[in-house]
């Protein structure tokens, strides 16, 4: 991942393509760029019979040149970022700051790759450089990148597992606990961090779940206030704290009045305001036929860490 501070000081997380990805790209665009070569090549032929061989040897190497500057600048121009290659492995041109990738730059990168880094025969010392700078750069930055100011990212990821439906209950004996807990003041990556360790929790060996559970407590505790009624399992814990602030941030945006759509001068509307009847923290699921609480899978023998 590459942090990446946009123009508005808006931080985002961007997945940077891995190295062979990118080379299994740039084989698919240069299998694209031959197959257009040969076809232009075997028209040139015919057309230019009426010519002397320099000048049509002149036109078969602007041809040439054109189609591998051309290729790449219009796809990428025109598709904010990909090739047929990038396209076909789901990566992506973009600049610096996270933003789509401009002509300018798509230009200088097509420069760079025919010219240094690709084609021969400078490319014969500037391939080698253009590879280390990949493996070497954090944002896998080959050198018409470095010149650009662009890097490549990944636009397809693995799907996020499905947070299990038992941590997005609380319990019923923390349900009057729940409606008094202070949480405002636990971070954000700290947050996160629970929602993806509950989230793998099935794929976890138990050693792992046991310590990753016990230290994310741990922290979570330490912006949390007052501590539960009673030692629960740290996985249970944790995904009480989450469906809690999960429900106070939908009952605060469910109360924030909604803005009055504008339909020009002399249409005012207002938007009904949608009132909370209740913020009731959602139960954990009940066992048929009594009031015992539904279990976790496994018993840690976590003890609070307060």
């Amino acid at each position: 991942m590459a942090e990446v501070v946009t123009g508005e000081a808006v931080v985002l997380d961007l997945a940077v393509a891995r190295f062979p990805v990118r080379i299994l790209a740039e084989m698919i665009d240069i299998a694209v760029e031959l197959i257009a070569i040969f076809f232009v090549g075997g028209s040139l032929t015919q057309a230019a019979g009426h010519l002397n061989p320099a000048s049509a040897a002149a036109l078969s190497i602007v041809s040439y040149v054109l189609i591998i500057i051309a290729y790449p600048v219009t796809f990428e121009t025109l598709s904010r970022g990909r090739t047929l290659g990038k396209l076909a492995l789901g990566i992506r041109v973009v600049s610096d700051d996270g933003g789509p990738e401009r002509f300018r730059q798509a230009l200088i990168r097509a420069l760079a790759g025919t010219f240094i880094e690709i084609w021969p025969p400078i490319s014969l010392i500037g391939m080698p450089i253009g590879l280390t700078s990949s493996m070497v750069s954090a944002k896998g930055k080959r050198l018409g990148d470095l010149f650009a100011g662009t890097f490549v990212v990944q636009e397809r990821t693995p799907r996020r597992p499905e947070l299990p439906a038992l941590y997005t209950y609380i319990p019923p004996p923390l349900l009057d606990w729940a409606h008094h807990v202070e949480l405002s003041r636990l971070p954000e990556h700290t947050a996160a961090a629970a929602s993806s360790y509950l989230r793998r929790y099935p794929q976890l060996r138990k050693e792992a779940r046991l310590g990753i559970g016990m230290a994310l407590t741990s922290e979570v505790f330490a912006h949390v206030s007052p501590p539960p009624p009673a030692a629960i399992p740290a996985d249970i814990y944790l995904g009480a704290i989450l469906t809690i602030r999960r429900t106070r941030d939908l009952a605060k945006l469910a109360a924030a009045p909604q803005a009055a759509p504008n339909y020009g001068p002399g249409h005012t509307v207002y938007a009904p305001v949608t009132e909370i009847a209740s913020t009731e923290m959602p139960a954990g699921p009940q066992r048929a036929g009594g009031e015992e609480p539904a279990q976790p899978p496994e018993d840690y023998g976590f003890a609070k860490p307060w």
